[in-house]
């Protein structure tokens, strides 16, 4: 049992709070008489950390790793409070990318992950950010369908330009495929966006970031994205990808519950700077910001989920229970999880993330086990 924290539960915060552990599982019971109690007493105690958007870290790619790199990319991950990944593409061949998807799935059905998301490539020349130009497509839906059958039932999200040919369709085909099509990476015009939302699109990635700047007479996808009740918005709080008044506009608009914070982490997350490969690109990474070699272009992020944590309550002052919405329930919502992970409630998998009262990671416990320990921090 964890006992004395304040614990953040979807009713609010729990002073002096405890959170019993049976197993692989949180307990609605109180402990046996002889159960171990941990105090932890002043931090606050959250659930573990969902993160739909993660490319890599730990100095693996999931992109291109090789199973073991990608286990320690997790791991990485997971030591930051992260215990629901979903591992993230960039763009590349076709043929390569249904490789992937399908390495990538059977660490989906083993648990190491919760599935696959494809970024690219059927985004945007004009808004391609650190994806390569020469390997960007329409997005044709049987290309889409290649993915998601390579992926044998794992993949989860697909970001598409929904402006381009084929767009529309392709949200449709994700839709009755039960996978999340995400407006990312996209040029499109406010009522083109409208378009792929009524098609059936619920997720903007990254908001803000790869797509037109909201402008007065051409509001563009972020109004559009912004405003619709059906959308859940990405959002990088790393203090390089967003001003803190545009995570502050994007909390105001959609409200907590409409708001995901992902980390968009490549190879360098957890890892330190240096010379590393996105898909087929080169990126230099310089105190923690990662751009690509040639243009220089933010090419994802070396962001961890804790420090999103830290910083939305210390710097951009939103409220604990809002920003545990934002990195648990949201996420494992949208992943279709929220029964088992996203929340400290009896039944659910028994993982937790302790901080202490600076809002710094303490410890971590996954399903049970610890990945970190606070006893031995």
């Amino acid at each position: 049992m964890l006992s004395g924290a304040d614990v953040v539960l979807p009713t609010g915060t729990v002073a002096d709070g405890q959170v019993v552990v049976d197993g692989t599982r949180v307990a609605a019971q109180a402990p046996q008489d002889n159960a171990q109690v941990i105090d932890v007493s002043g931090c606050t105690l959250v659930p573990g950390f969902v993160d739909i958007h993660n490319h890599g870290g730990g100095g693996a790619s999931f992109t291109s790793g090789t199973v073991e790199e990608i286990l320690k990319g997790i791991h990485t991950h997971r030591q930051h409070g992260t215990t629901t990944l979903v591992a993230s593409t960039v763009t590349g061949e076709m043929d390569f990318l249904a490789r992937r998807a399908g390495l990538l799935s059977e660490l989906a059905e083993q648990g190491d992950i919760a599935g696959i998301h494809f970024e690219g490539p059927f985004i945007s020349p004009c808004r391609k950010g650190a994806h390569s130009e020469r390997l960007l497509r329409d997005p044709d839906p049987a290309e889409v369908r290649k993915l998601i059958n390579a992926a044998h039932g794992t993949a989860k999200m697909v970001t598409l330009a929904t402006e381009l040919p084929g767009g529309i369709d392709s949200v449709r085909l994700l839709t009755e495929h039960g996978v999340i099509a995400a407006i990312g990476h996209t040029d499109a015009t406010y009522e083109q966006t409208m378009e792929a939302i009524e098609a059936g699109a619920t997720v903007a990635t990254h908001l803000f970031n790869a797509m037109p700047a909201l402008g007065h007479r051409t509001p563009g996808p972020i109004a559009a994205l912004l405003e619709d009740e059906r959308i859940t918005v990405e959002l990088i709080n790393d203090g390089t990808h967003l001003h803190p008044a545009s995570l502050q506009l994007a909390f105001h608009h959609a409200g907590a519950n409409r708001v995901a914070f992902i980390t968009d982490a490549m190879d360098a997350a957890g890892f330190g700077d240096g010379r590393y490969m996105l898909g087929p690109l080169e990126v230099e990474v310089s105190e923690g910001v990662a751009r690509l070699v040639e243009g220089g272009s933010i090419a994802g992020s070396t962001l961890t989920l804790d420090r999103a944590f830290k910083r939305a309550v210390t710097v951009d002052g939103l409220r604990v229970e809002d920003v545990v919405t934002a990195i648990s329930a949201n996420p494992a919502k949208l992943l279709g999880m929220y029964d088992t992970v996203g929340s400290l409630e009896p039944g659910k998998d028994a993982d937790l993330v302790i901080l202490d009262h600076q809002f710094d990671l303490k410890g971590v416990m996954r399903r049970g086990e610890w990945v970190i320990d606070p006893q031995l921090g």
